[in-house]
């Protein structure tokens, strides 16, 4: 079981503490794989923006043996104090996987441990961001970024998707879908915050032509799909569709359509006794070598060594 240390402040969005406790803490029942404690630079009573107050009993020292320090939010106007900055650099120093949620990454940015290295925030504060700590690089156009010991996401619902992966990446598949269906959520979202940003839900989804072209993929993952083939599936040019796509989802469709293969095969593997032959031809790579490769340069592993930690 990993512990997990939570930051919460004084005016800071419910929502916001709320996410990592679910998503970490499976309150809504099942099995709890991790020991999720609520922490604050002065305990006691904590107002929130929402006209209601927190009560919160654990100081810093609360990071001094966590495995996970999550920080869900922040206050871009405030500037944090040596003791909070001093906890968290003493905790990733030590080897503790450091989470900014949404603009917790303005905390991760001032502690000095992303200089020089990528860090995700919500769109909307992504300028402000970079101006204000410029040894950071700034990115808006993902949900999440994991680089092993620091780990941010976008705004709002994607600190949700960040927590699933983290899930996923510790549990596995099976066990982060399980979860997302319980909290009711898509249990994966790929792509960037653009496909957010500037496109509108269209008014009638079956006008959605990109949504129908993903039914249509992800039911064919198992068989070779062309570019061609795929937009025409859906009446559109080859150029269009390509456009479209990348437009809806901020990846290009064979990147997006890789990911689901990977899914496929990271979930046969870990539900299945399957051969990792058989694997590779049901999630549409055609030949173990061609999974082994797509496993190694995506996930950093092999489909061999996937089955042995998550099956």
């Amino acid at each position: 079981m990993r512990s997990v240390a939570v930051l919460a402040y004084d005016g800071m969005s419910p929502f916001h503490l709320s996410v990592p406790c679910l998503v970490l803490g499976d309150r809504l029942g099942g099995e709890v794989e991790y020991d999720v404690q609520v922490c604050a630079e002065r305990p006691g009573r904590l107002g929130t923006n929402a006209g209601f107050d927190l009560y919160v009993d654990r100081g810093l020292e609360v990071m001094e043996h966590a495995d996970l320090v999550i920080l869900p939010s922040w206050e871009p106007d405030l500037e944090p104090s040596g003791l909070l900055v001093e906890a968290i650099r003493a905790a990733h120093a030590r080897g503790a996987t450091v989470v900014g949620l949404c603009i917790g990454a303005f905390l991760v940015a001032a502690s000095g441990i992303a200089d020089g290295r990528d860090v995700v925030t919500h769109w909307r504060w992504a300028e402000r961001l970079a101006a204000q700590y410029p040894k950071v690089d700034v990115r808006a156009d993902v949900l999440w970024s994991d680089l092993g010991d620091l780990v941010t996401s976008a705004g709002t619902a994607a600190s949700l998707d960040c927590c699933l992966h983290l899930v996923r990446t510790h549990h596995g598949v099976e066990r982060a879908e399980q979860l997302a269906r319980v909290i009711v959520v898509a249990p994966h979202r790929s792509g960037s915050q653009a496909q957010y940003i500037p496109v509108p839900v269209p008014p009638d989804p079956t006008d959605d032509v990109i949504e129908r072209a993903m039914v249509w993929a992800r039911m064919r993952l198992d068989q070779p799909v062309s570019l061609d083939e795929w937009a025409a599936a859906v009446a559109l040019s080859r150029r269009t569709f390509t456009r479209q796509f990348r437009a809806r989802t901020g990846s290009s469709g064979q990147a997006w359509l890789l990911q689901q293969r990977l899914d496929r095969a990271r979930l046969l593997l870990e539900t299945t006794d399957q051969s990792i032959e058989r694997v590779a031809t049901a999630s549409g790579f055609g030949s173990s070598a061609a999974l082994r490769h797509h496993f190694h340069q995506v996930l950093g592993t092999t489909p061999q060594r996937h089955r042995q930690e998550f099956g």
